[in-house]
């Protein structure tokens, strides 16, 4: 830019300092950015020239290491553990001096130096060492390759979930020293449960409990699990604690805070962006921070000296990753407490049936309070029982009985009243009209549906058509399914009392908490806020809804977020009232009634047994369109016990923005069929399905077959 072609100086004094900003731009953005080198005719290290590499390509039939030349001048920087920038693809035609050059430049990691590579032709040599910070040690590469092999996925795809990516600045800073440990704590609330102090205790002095936790309802779990995180650092040795969301990290953040101080624990969680988390992980592998409490991928933290693994809310789907291999952090902290040998602790306000069958092997012991401690702490429970039929003939059929309404007016007298209702998408399976016992099939106890073109029946998982259902309870020949309206039932509430302010937490917006003020908060399951003082009452609206899902653990997971909306409400002794509206006969219901989640998860538990479903059986889904489907297959070689059911045609999707994590691309029609192995034979599941998806992969096949061991929906 000349001095001619300036106009006139209307900024006053900025003015020139504007313009010598542009100018310095301009000219840093013509300075070419240095680019890595071929190392053409450079000397390889004198000791270990080989590094050998974990390329970040993520494809299976590409997951082995690749060996590569040092350069003597990245010879003190290029050690395990660190990021590099290799040639990749080149091929052996273009080789000079001995060493091969040309290919894309790609991502990885040097896992270990060599003296000589097993390779016999000439070796690309490392261009460039990204950062001199080691990132992945031996520990961590070991856990990821377990993580792979468990789900039939790639190392690099494991890493990318376990180490988050570089931000320079964070690199830069030094960490502080690790403080010291601090004193064992007290036992606290833990004496509400039996052999509770006795946990504490052994982490405390440096043992490795392990334990499967029903808290009791009210908000001190937070509190507890810090407690336990005291007692580990107190030993001398690290802690994890995974939760499912932000909101619960940032209580048991609050907790340890108060506990323990600040500087003493690292938070990893997406929200923190991307400069502090890397920070943060830094400071854990560093060592100057021996606690971590975070969401998802903080299960591959790399702490020191780890003394004790602990998940919140094992239940909650957030804690399964959407990312391949979809690994879920319940099973990687199993695999962590066992190859570290480190405490255990898995803790809900209900039960899975996973955490039941933990406890039910013998891996882990349980720690839940007595009768007297959770009539103490639980609200009072109501359904639409015999004695509401007959004041109220139209409450089995209304979405709000007169008991719900009564319940409302009487909490809104002194406090919050929480109404959940069921979100979009709950699309419930079929049942039978008189008993409501699900509709399942006679072949594989599959869920059965009804087409949309002619309402015929079939089944879910295995495909096989059914003309001639019936109940095996009750004899019933007729079907029914629930038709939800929580949306609607929102605004009527809303309009029925219209003195009262309503609150919204879902999708849209997430309330964190709200006043101990009279207020209706309608609320979606799992974003319910939390009141200050607990709420008066809670109404759990649309339970069919909630239990009629297409999904094998659709009572499951309704106790579970009946009872997550139930422990935010008052104990019976403070007027604390919950009324479900819901068939009061069905299991889960009086499950709730009872405030016995761990009695139901057994008898889930026995029930799937007989009928060889999961977690008892391993399982894995396969998708994909029917000819790459039946390609896959048909070169599989699964174990010789694995039952195949289907396939079964999967829902489209519907063009948009929208499309969920998983779900069929747009405008294609795609198969599922579920493979189901008797204990014992998941591991050769996961490589029979891993090496045939490695020679598709290999063959350059174009159409994708989409696997998943262990899914959450299975229907």
């Amino acid at each position: 830019m000349s001095r001619e072609n300036e106009g006139p100086d209307e900024g006053g004094a900025e003015a020139p300092e504007q313009l010598a900003l542009i100018r310095e731009s301009v000219r840093q953005a013509k300075v070419p950015r240095a680019k890595p080198r071929t190392w053409r005719g450079a000397a390889v290290a004198k000791s270990l020239p080989v590094a050998r590499v974990l390329v970040d390509k993520g494809v299976l039939h590409l997951d082995r290491y690749f060996d590569y030349a040092v350069p003597e001048e990245l010879d003190a920087e290029a050690q395990p553990g660190v990021r590099v920038r290799v040639r990749f693809g080149a091929g052996t035609r273009n080789v000079r001096s001995g060493r091969r050059e040309g290919g894309g430049l790609i991502d990885g990691f040097i896992v270990e130096r060599c003296a000589e590579s097993d390779y016999q032709g000439p070796l690309a040599a490392i261009a460039q060492v990204v950062s001199p910070e080691p990132v992945l040690d031996a520990g961590l590469l070991e856990l990821a390759r377990a993580v792979a092999d468990r789900y039939a996925g790639s190392l690099a795809d494991v890493l990318q979930l376990a180490v988050p990516p570089r931000h320079g600045r964070a690199e830069a800073r030094t960490s502080p020293e690790p403080p010291a440990p601090p004193a064992a704590p007290d036992a606290g609330s833990w004496r509400r449960y039996g052999h509770g102090a006795e946990f504490v205790g052994a982490l405390a002095s440096g043992g490795v409990p392990r334990a499967v936790w029903t808290a009791l309802p009210g908000p001190e779990w937070a509190e507890e699990i810090a407690r336990a995180v005291q007692a580990t650092l107190a030993s001398g040795r690290g802690a994890l604690v995974v939760v499912p969301t932000g909101r619960p990290a940032a209580r048991v953040d609050a907790a340890l805070a108060e506990l323990l101080g600040e500087g003493q624990h690292a938070l990893l969680t997406a929200d923190a962006g991307q400069e502090r988390r890397y920070r943060e992980w830094l400071a854990v592998r560093r060592g100057a921070v021996r606690a971590v409490v975070g969401t998802r991928a903080a299960m591959f933290a790399p702490v020191r000296d780890l003394g004790l693994v602990a998940i919140w809310d094992d239940g909650d789907s957030s804690h399964s990753d959407d990312r391949a291999p979809f690994p879920h952090v319940r099973e990687v902290l199993e695999l962590r407490a066992t190859r570290e040998k480190c405490g255990f602790l898995l803790g809900s306000w209900s039960c899975t049936v996973e955490a039941a069958q933990l406890v039910e092997t013998g891996w882990a012991a349980p720690l839940v309070a007595d009768r007297e401690q959770v009539r103490g702490a639980a609200p009072l429970i109501r359904t639409v029982g015999d004695g509401d039929l007959a004041r109220d003939e139209a409450a089995r059929a209304a979405r709000l009985p007169t008991l719900a309404w009564n319940a409302v007016r009487e909490g809104l007298k002194h406090g919050p009243v929480l109404v959940q209702v069921p979100r979009r998408g709950y699309v419930p399976r079929l049942a039978c009209e008189r008993c409501r016992e699900p509709a399942r099939c006679r072949h594989c106890a599959g869920p059965l549906e009804a087409r949309e073109s002619n309402g015929a029946l079939h089944c879910g998982w295995c495909g096989r058509e059914e003309s001639s259902w019936h109940c095996g309870s009750c004899g019933g020949f007729r079907l029914r399914a629930q038709v939800v309206g929580a949306r609607r039932t929102a605004e009527e509430l809303g309009r029925a009392f219209p003195a009262v302010p309503v609150r919204t937490s879902g999708r849209e917006q997430v309330l964190d908490t709200v006043a101990g003020t009279p207020a209706l908060v309608v609320s979606t399951p799992g974003a319910e806020p939390v009141a200050d003082g607990g709420y008066a009452a809670a109404l759990l609206l649309d339970g069919w809804a909630m239990l009629g899902r297409p999904d094998l653990r659709a009572g499951e997971e309704a106790l579970r977020r009946w009872i997550g909306a139930s422990a935010l409400v008052r104990p019976q002794g403070a007027g604390g009232t919950v009324v479900v509206v819901a068939e009061p006969t069905l299991r889960p219901v009086q499950a709730l009634v009872r405030w016995d989640p761990v009695g139901h998860a057994v008898r889930e538990l026995s029930e799937r047994a007989e009928l060889s479903f999961p977690p008892v059986s391993r399982m894995a889904s396969v998708a994909g369109t029917p000819e790459a489907l039946s390609t896959f297959l048909a070169g599989a070689e699964l174990p010789p016990d694995a039952v195949v059911l289907g396939p079964v045609p999967m829902p489209d999707t519907v063009p948009g923005p929208s499309r969920r994590p998983g779900a069929v691309p747009a405008g294609e029609h795609w198969e599922r069929v579920l493979i189901r192995v008797p204990p014992g034979s998941g591991a050769a599941l996961a490589a029979a399905l891993k090496a045939a998806q490695a020679a598709r992969m290999a063959r350059g096949a174009a159409e994708p077959v989409r696997i998943r061991v262990d899914p959450l929906d299975i229907g």
